[in-house]
Parts: structure tokens; sequence; C-alpha cells
């Protein structure tokens, strides 16, 4: 009888240890080639088993001349969370190319999120380059694997009206806030 007693506390010991040491995936980490439950090598096909307990929705997307598939996903109460953009269009052994957070729950190891601001950006990240484009400052963290935009409302001086001229990081106030926030893996 003892020995039973032993044996069973011996298995349940194993099991609570072993369990205890798988690592858990944060559903809402961005960090190198992760975004949450998503993976730099994550196929299209494999969209319906990593996200079991949400929303998928599959469209084709007509842009000018081209068409494209874009993948949305919502959360079991219907929040948007992300936009995927493949990296081959309508090809379900496609990986991931572009990947839009759509929910401010995700966020990078250091904090950085749909709700953070230009100095969010510039305390913790280097700042690979910034694109003037015609309504927002693109802000690139190559290491990784991000694009931010910013409302051009923010920028100082002639940039915020002319998309020929650069913007440096002074000319954005630390209090801008993030508009968009892409992944790009391809």
């Amino acid at each position: 009888m003892v020995k039973k007693y032993i044996l069973a506390g011996c298995l349940f010991a194993t099991i609570f240890t072993s369990c205890s040491n798988e690592k858990e995936v944060n559903p809402f980490l961005i960090s190198q080639g992760n975004v949450g439950k998503l993976n730099i090598d994550t196929q299209l096909k494999d969209l319906d088993s990593v996200f079991s307990g949400d929303s998928i929705v599959k469209k084709a997307v007509e842009n000018g001349f081209s068409k494209s598939n874009e993948v949305t996903i919502y959360d079991k109460e219907g929040n948007e969370l992300l936009l995927l953009d493949p990296v081959k269009e309508f090809d379900s052994t496609s990986t991931i190319g572009n990947i839009q957070i759509k929910d401010n729950r995700f966020k990078t190891g250091k904090g950085l999120g749909l709700e953070s601001t230009f100095k969010d950006i510039s305390t913790n990240y280097k700042i690979s380059r910034i694109e003037n484009t015609l309504r927002t400052a693109v802000i690139f963290l190559d290491e990784i694997n991000t694009y931010v935009t910013i409302d051009k409302e923010y920028i100082k001086g002639d940039a915020r009206y002319n998309t020929d001229i650069p913007i440096e990081p002074s000319q954005i106030p630390d209090e801008a806030k993030i508009k968009h926030f892409w992944i790009g893996w391809k």
C-alpha cells in the first residue's frame, strides 16, 4: 500500500515538473521572428490550428491593378487582432510577409505597442530610417522587423508639407502617438 502512494507521488511530481517546464507562448508578445502565436515560418494553411479559438476571415482585395488576399484574425469577442498579408498571393503554403497589429495588447518585450509614443520608440530602439510619405512619417526599426507610422500633424518644420524633405527624429515630438504598427518579415 505504501509503495502505491510513493509511486503515485512520484508520478504526480514528474507530471507537475514536466508541465511547469513547458514554455507557454505569450499570445501578445512581439519579438524577433514572432508575433504572439505566429512565427516567421507559419504558413497560411496552419492558421486554423494556430488560432483555433478565434475567427479567421480571408478575403481577396483589389488594389488598383492587382489583386491580393489578406487574412484578418478576430478574437472570441469579435475584436480585430491582426491583419496578415501572405508572401505569395493565393497560395496556402505561403508564409506571412506583413502583419498589421490591430489590438493594443500586442507589445514588444520593451513595451512598444499601438498606444506607444515616439519617446517609447526613441528610448528603446535604434531608428533605422524615417520615410516621409504624403500623410505619415514611417519609422523603421530593423532590429525587430517593425515599422510604425506617425501622423504628419505631429511633424515640425517644412517636412510636414513636403515629401521631398527628409524627416529627422528631432522633428518628431516625444508625445507623437503611433498611428499604425506593422511587422515586415519578407
